[in-house]
């Protein structure tokens, strides 16, 4: 049960709107976390280094910019547009980045929070939703995996739907 301060709070922070002030998370003594802030590397140009996968990562969903992430808007794509997105990026100087595999984008996930179930002092102004996997569907050629950031939850979806992108690449 939430003490009802803390109740009150996180309904006045929901209330706000913005994807930093709407996450909620548990404290580290209920959940550790799975992405501590000392696993990942900045390097000031847009990206940030995971140092147990060794994987670069755009610090900003595509559509975004800046060291906060906050100049522009979180875009939307269906998979095909992620895909050519990706093989067109010069993000940092680097030519190639890709869209990540669903293990990969499993990675970022932030177990001790929702809406978004990201690290946001990683990953800032990061949007509590959808994102694109490169990972197909079995069930059919149609369909892909995404990552819901609301929660840190999979599904699969219509490749023609849309979703935001994060970019990844394989790194040193």
């Amino acid at each position: 049960m939430i003490p009802r301060p803390l109740f009150i709070a996180v309904l006045l922070t929901l209330a706000a709107g913005s994807p930093a002030e709407a996450q909620t998370c548990r404290t580290e003594t209920e959940v550790p976390s799975t992405t501590p802030a000392s696993r990942f590397l900045k390097h000031g140009n847009g990206t940030v280094t995971d140092t147990v996968s060794g994987l670069m990562w755009a610090q900003c969903a595509e559509g975004l910019s800046g060291s906060a992430c906050t100049v522009g808007e979180a875009a939307n794509f269906t998979w095909e547009e992620a895909l050519i997105r990706a093989r067109d990026s010069v993000l940092a100087g680097y030519t190639d980045w890709r869209l990540p595999n669903l293990k990969e984008l499993f990675s970022m996930v932030e177990e001790r929070c929702v809406d978004p179930a990201i690290n946001l002092a990683v990953f800032p102004n990061t949007p509590a939703s959808y994102f694109w996997s490169a990972s197909p569907s079995a069930d059919s050629s149609n369909f892909t995996w995404i990552v819901g950031f609301m929660n840190g939850g999979a599904d699969y979806r219509s490749r023609y739907h849309y979703s935001q992108v994060r970019l990844v690449r394989s790194g040193q």
